[in-house]
Parts: structure tokens; sequence; C-alpha cells
């Protein structure tokens, strides 16, 4: 092969590796902008969650206080029939 072969393959290439690497800053830049929308749809899940965790809590609490509440009324009531039946 001689110089101008060799050259006229060199200047064949070029337009194809700038269009490579201009593709690949471009599938770069896309993936920074995608990493950053995961992080933010993250931050916001978590701030979600966080929130709920405090409703569900407060959620339980009430239902505990409300078997509670149950309980000693049945609680009662079992006293009341078991008095009543050692006065018999």
């Amino acid at each position: 092969m001689n110089e101008t072969q060799m050259m006229t393959i060199a200047l064949a290439s070029v337009p194809t590796m700038i269009t490579v690497l201009i593709g690949i800053l471009i599938n770069n830049a896309r993936m920074n902008d995608t990493n950053t929308r995961i992080g933010e749809l993250r931050s916001e899940m978590n701030q979600r969650f966080t929130s709920m965790q405090g409703e569900m809590n407060r959620r339980f609490d009430d239902m505990k206080d409300t078997w509670r509440s149950e309980l000693h009324r049945v609680e009662e009531v079992l006293d009341a029939r078991l008095k009543h039946l050692e006065e018999r």
C-alpha cells in the first residue's frame, strides 16, 4: 500500500469515527439524565413511604386502642356474668 492509499483510508474513516464519537457523547448525556431522574424518583418514593409509614403506625395504634377498649368491655361483661353466677 502506498502513502496515498493509506491517506485515503484514513480520511474515509474519520467521518465514521466522528459520528461514533458524537453518538457516544449523546448517549452518555442521556444516561446522566436518566440517572438523575431515577435518583429523583427514588427520593420521592422514599419520602412517600416515610409519610405512609407514619400513617400506618397511627392506624395500627388506633386499632390497638380500639381492640383494648373492646376487650375491656368484654372483660367487664364477663365479670358481671361471673359475679351474677357467684351470687346464685
